[in-house]
């Protein structure tokens, strides 16, 4: 028997990281870590709690829209400037580039070729 709701309701997202809860399973930071390099980003702060938004925005959905996960991102960052930030310090397409970061499948809408969307 599961030890939590959320282990029964989300089997994929128990694991072991107690500063990153809501984390999928085969997520780690050190994951992270070279994804970012990846992406020519040094991890800071900001963008570690943005890592744990996302990731608590999977928690209660398995697949949130686009809509969501901006307005936690944009709400939680609001006082330094709101997605505004996240621009600044992921470059081009937040959303996607924290979602990439954390593990979990971007939100349909993140990328759209045909608008230009910076992956």
């Amino acid at each position: 028997m599961p030890r939590t709701m959320q282990a029964f309701t989300h089997p994929g997202m128990v694991h072991e990281t107690p500063d990153f809860p809501d984390a999928p399973e085969d997520w780690s930071p050190q994951l992270a870590e070279d994804r970012a390099r990846e992406m020519g980003i040094t991890l800071q702060d900001d963008h570690w709690e943005a890592i744990r938004v996302v990731q608590g925005a999977y928690r209660d959905e398995e697949a949130p829209p686009l809509r969501r996960i901006h307005d936690a991102l944009d709400g939680r960052f609001a006082e330094k400037g709101g997605i505004r930030h996240l621009y600044a310090i992921f470059g081009g397409g937040p959303v996607y580039r924290v979602c990439i970061l954390a593990g979990l499948r971007p939100p349909a809408g993140t990328v759209d070729e045909g608008f230009g969307s910076v992956a």
